[in-house]
């Protein structure tokens, strides 16, 4: 192991080096370290375990998410959806106030008001927040998952990209046991209007309640569309797309 001397002050691995700061400075060392098996069983590592099972419990709450968005989440997402969610998914475990070191989750973090309002507002695709897509409130009805947009004119209330002639809204109601690992959801029907200056209203109501005695996730997908002799055609695969976790319970 040595100490960086100059100013390059960078941290990561670089052909096999290893860069990283500590309370020495920025220092390097060779690829390698540390073995898995001491870390495992060296009495020393006991915090690195604790933080490794945590980790590991965090990205199993982040792809019980994804798994239980199910087939909207094809929609609109973005390529670092994965390590997004589980940098999130680190902080709201944060909030469990209940577990020992190394068994701190989600599923109890989340059960906090604070849990609760981290992951409220999420978008899927950080390449179209809903923030910047839908300039119209909504409500959301808790009890049935209905989301309603009222007094909404498409195209002035979205920012659409060029070349889209409609656009499709649809909701997600979801019931998410992260302790058991249990889910249930139901969607509403597509809405789909054309992008003009008419005043409309969207009424989106999923289909059923969704059972189960988890926590109950309410999501808002938007998609653009170009039609094109009658067909509709999805814009640059979904890049356009917002989806959003708009309320939880």
């Amino acid at each position: 192991m040595g100490k960086l001397a100059g100013i390059i002050k960078i941290e990561g691995t670089l052909d096999g080096l290893t860069f990283y700061k500590s309370q020495d400075g920025y220092m390097v060392r060779t690829k390698g370290g540390v073995s898995k098996k001491r870390i495992m069983t060296d009495p020393a590592f006991a915090r690195t375990r604790e933080n490794l099972s945590e980790f590991a419990l965090n990205a199993k709450s982040g792809k019980l998410i994804r798994d239980a968005t199910g087939v909207i989440l094809n929609r609109a997402k973005d390529p670092k959806l994965s390590s997004r969610m589980l940098q999130l998914m680190n902080t709201i475990k944060n909030f469990d106030a209940v577990s020992a070191r190394g068994k701190r989750n989600v599923a109890a973090g989340i059960a906090s008001e604070e849990g609760k309002q981290l992951l409220k507002g999420f978008d899927f695709n950080i390449k179209a927040p809903l923030a910047s897509v839908l300039q119209a409130s909504f409500t959301v009805a808790t009890d049935t998952g209905t989301i309603a947009i009222t007094d909404f004119i498409p195209l002035e209330q979205l920012s659409t990209p060029n070349n889209a002639t409609h656009v499709s809204f649809r909701s997600a109601f979801i019931n998410l046991n992260l302790a058991t690992g249990l889910f249930d959801k139901s969607y509403s029907p597509i809405s789909n209007v054309l992008l003009d200056q008419n005043l409309i209203t969207v009424n989106l109501t999923p289909e059923q309640v969704p059972a189960g005695s988890g926590i109950q996730l309410y999501l808002l997908l938007i998609e653009f569309y170009q039609d094109v002799n009658g067909i509709q055609y999805p814009l640059r695969s979904g890049n356009y797309n917002a989806l959003n976790l708009v309320e939880i319970l």
